[in-house]
């Protein structure tokens, strides 16, 4: 019953965000965030480097992939615990075993209202964007490509560093 949550629907962008006063931020797009390079993790290096990583780079979560860049999830330190604590996994396992696979992607044509709305719910969002990869065969491989991760204190550093300025609308 997904469809009767406005809240998923808006995450979703199958519904607008039920905002009444949009602040002067909201249909601007993702893009102007200028976010970092993202950080990303091979599926096969051990939760304990991953938390010692995470750690060094001050991030709670980052994106799995593999060698062609495709996602395989995120990896998050309450992921790693929460497995470690009930004995799924230990800390010399490979990170793959703690993947969270149910996140929330956004595009950088994706207006900053959309972003809000999930980081409402949600500690991050994936910044992903689309693209076609040919294969030696032939064949057309549709795939994403991580841009970054987009959180809460993004959104916030955007809107406190250009408040009160001129905004343009793009």
């Amino acid at each position: 019953s997904k469809f009767l949550c406005d809240q998923w629907m808006c995450e979703k962008g199958f519904l607008e965000c039920p905002n009444e006063i949009k602040p002067w931020w909201w249909n601007l797009t993702v893009k102007r965030l200028h976010l970092s390079s993202p950080l990303t993790f091979a599926p096969f290096l051990s939760c304990q480097k991953v938390i010692r990583i995470l750690r060094e780079k001050a991030f709670d979560q980052a994106p799995v992939t593999n060698e062609s860049g495709e996602i395989l999830g995120m990896v998050t330190l309450g992921s790693i615990l929460s497995s470690v604590q009930e004995g799924k996994v230990k800390l010399s396992d490979p990170v793959s075993m703690v993947l969270c696979k149910d996140f929330n992607q956004v595009y950088l044509t994706d207006n900053l209202g959309k972003l809000s709305c999930i980081l409402n719910r949600h500690n991050f969002a994936l910044l992903v964007h689309d693209h076609t990869k040919y294969e030696a065969d032939g064949s057309v491989c549709p795939r994403q490509m991580v841009f970054g991760v987009v959180t809460a204190i993004d959104l916030l550093n955007f809107i406190t560093t250009h408040e009160g300025q001129d905004h343009p609308q793009s």
